[in-house]
């Protein structure tokens, strides 16, 4: 009993650290001008290997013993299912005229140059990147992976750049969020065809697509209740039970989802598409506390993949690999959005725009990589140089934008000139 309580001490008060930890990340990148996920997601990713080398060994065994790793993973992992029930359920606001076919034509943009980009990279890790970065996954698994972590865009990271820079950004804002939207949702599935691949080839993926089909009908129905008047009043009275809830069902389908072979993190998609989209609904309320519990326990997540990566795998980061997917993913999204645009008729400024947007990966490409990673499709080096790839092409989302609107604040002048003469 004596050793029960200790444990649970010594968790809260890594639990504590940790919530520090993540506050520092926030404020380097509030110093670096990044967005502020990224500062918490690299100081999470780097606090184990940075411990380890400061303490040594076995100090740091006696802070991060054995016994509580499966508990900080449970915890990472409730943070996790519970920011993305949020995350998912918003994907669908404002997205009604997804019919459009400027839209449409965008979102293509933003979809198949990138799905390019992914099969080229996957080509050149197995034809030249070895069996250290290749690893034992079936190819098929990989190659779906690849093409998923290429095309993803971090819709809320991308919501609050765009919430930054509203008002210089025009129609590039709307035309980058909502094909963001609709290829996120893509994406998610496409995940689960890498999972099935990788479990179970293409009995795997059936597999995958019929517990995904069993969710999406319990997920229609529990939607069908929650959207009827009387049962929106009764959560109106007593919100705290609700949120309450709301929480208890998203973990019980990211465990159901687990227990089909699939990740947590559809899971919590199912979860986060159970409850009705409506403006000011009483659902609205309810998603708020459940989203912040979760941003709150969401770095020990980041935490326990950075010490499983870094002091458990010893794995370097493969220059070549990072260099290239880098590049790929940047030519990727930025052509595909600025060709899609184009293809839509929107001026070069606006295109060149969308693309930059839609570049930004952030939190949700991490979470892709994580479960790739977690379900063996992706080896240590490559897991490595993706992140590298997603923190990079987040970060330059910012200084892109300021560079094409300081070259639109020269080229005006000159064009006021040409007029007066």
């Amino acid at each position: 009993m004596a050793d029960l309580l200790v444990a649970g001490l010594h968790l809260i008060a890594l639990l504590g650290v940790l919530a520090l930890v993540a506050a520092v990340g926030r404020v380097v990148a509030g110093w670096l001008r990044l967005p502020l996920v990224i500062g918490e997601i690299l100081v999470s990713l780097l606090v184990g290997p940075a411990l380890l080398a400061v303490v040594g060994r076995h100090r740091f065994d006696t802070l991060f013993p054995e016994r509580l790793a499966d508990p900080l993973k449970a915890v990472g992992e409730i943070g996790l299912v519970l920011f993305l029930v949020g995350v998912v359920h918003g994907l669908d606001h404002g997205a009604a005229d997804r019919g459009n076919r400027t839209l449409v034509r965008v979102t293509a943009g933003v979809f198949l140059l990138p799905l390019l980009t992914g099969l080229v990279f996957a080509g050149w890790v197995w034809w030249a990147g070895g069996p250290a970065l290749l690893g034992t996954a079936p190819l098929p698994a990989l190659v779906v992976m690849l093409t998923v972590a290429m095309s993803v865009t971090a819709v809320p990271v991308l919501a609050c750049i765009i919430d930054e820079r509203a008002s210089g950004l025009g129609r590039s804002a709307p035309l980058a969020l909502l094909s963001a939207i609709l290829l996120d949702t893509v994406a998610w599935l496409l995940l689960a065809v890498a999972l099935g691949l990788a479990a179970g080839g293409p009995r795997g993926v059936a597999g995958a697509f019929a517990a995904l089909g069993a969710g999406a009908l319990v997920t229609r129905w529990g939607r069908s209740v929650l959207g009827r008047p009387h049962v929106g009043a009764a959560a109106g009275r007593h919100p705290r039970a609700a949120a309450v809830l709301l929480g208890v069902v998203a973990l019980a389908a990211a465990a159901g989802a687990r227990e089909a072979g699939l990740t947590v993190v559809l899971g919590a998609f199912l979860a986060g598409v159970l409850l009705p989209k409506t403006q000011d609904g009483p659902w609205e309320g309810m998603i708020e506390p459940v989203v912040r519990l979760g941003r709150l326990l969401l770095p020990v997540f980041f935490v326990g993949t950075g010490i499983t990566l870094f002091t458990e795998s010893r794995a370097t980061l493969p220059w070549a690999a990072t260099l290239l997917c880098t590049a790929l993913a940047v030519i990727g999204k930025v052509g595909g959005g600025y060709l899609g645009a184009r293809w839509a008729g929107e001026d070069r400024v606006t295109a060149l725009r969308v693309g930059v947007l839609v570049n930004t990966r952030g939190l949700t490409e991490i979470v892709v990589l994580q479960v790739g990673y977690a379900a063996g499709i992706l080896t240590p080096g490559l897991f490595l140089a993706m992140l590298v790839m997603a923190l990079a092409t987040t970060g330059l989302t910012g200084p892109l934008l300021s560079l094409i609107d300081h070259r639109v604040a020269r080229r005006e002048p000159r064009t006021l000139q040409g007029g007066v003469q």
